[in-house]
C-alpha cells in the first residue's frame, strides 16, 4: 500500500507540472525596470534646504502655438516660390542617399570588434584637441565665434 501511496504521489507530481497553473506566471522581460513615477521627487525636493523654489504653471488654451493648416499653407506658398524645383528634389534625394550609405558604412564599422573603441579614442581626442583649440582661452573663443559668424554669412550668401 505504501508503495502504491508512493507511485501515485510520484505521478501526480510528474503530471501537476503538465497541468496549466492556476497562479499568474511571472514574465520575463530583458529589460530593466523603469521606477514608478511617484511624488519622492517632489517630496526630496521640499526636504532639500535650497533657498530657490522651481515654480511651474499649467494652462491650457484652445489655439496651439503652431496650427497645421498654417504651416501647410506657408510651406506651399514656399514651395510654389521656388523656381528651380527639380534641384530642390535632386539635392533632398542625394541627402536621404548619403544619410542612408552613412549608415551602411558606420553599421560595418561597428560589425568589426576593434574599431568601434579606436573610432571612440579618435573622438574623444579630436573633443579634446577642439576644446584645447577653441574654447579654453578667451581669444580662442572669439576666433571661433567669428569663424562661426563669416560660415553663416557664407552660407545665407550676404559675404561681402
Amino acid at each position: 500500500m505504501a508503495a502504491a501511496a508512493s507511485t501515485s504521489m510520484a505521478a501526480t507530481a510528474v503530471l501537476m507540472h503538465r497541468l496549466p497553473a492556476a497562479k499568474t506566471t511571472a514574465v520575463f522581460c530583458p529589460l530593466p525596470q523603469r521606477p514608478s513615477l511617484s511624488a519622492a521627487p517632489f517630496k526630496l525636493l521640499k526636504e532639500s534646504r535650497r533657498s530657490s523654489k522651481i515654480l511651474v504653471k499649467a494652462s491650457s488654451s484652445d489655439e496651439s502655438p503652431l496650427d497645421a493648416n498654417e504651416l501647410f499653407t506657408d510651406l506651399k506658398e514656399k514651395w510654389d516660390a521656388v523656381e528651380n524645383k527639380s534641384t530642390v528634389l535632386l539635392y533632398g534625394g542625394g541627402a536621404v542617399v548619403s544619410v542612408w550609405l552613412a549608415s551602411i558604412v558606420v553599421g560595418a564599422i561597428n560589425s568589426v570588434p576593434v574599431l568601434p573603441k579606436i573610432m571612440e579614442l579618435v573622438g574623444l581626442g579630436y573633443t579634446g584637441w577642439f576644446v584645447y583649440r577653441y574654447l579654453l582661452f578667451k581669444s580662442s573663443r572669439k576666433e571661433l565665434a567669428t569663424d562661426i559668424e563669416a560660415l553663416k554669412k557664407k552660407i545665407a550668401g550676404t559675404v561681402e
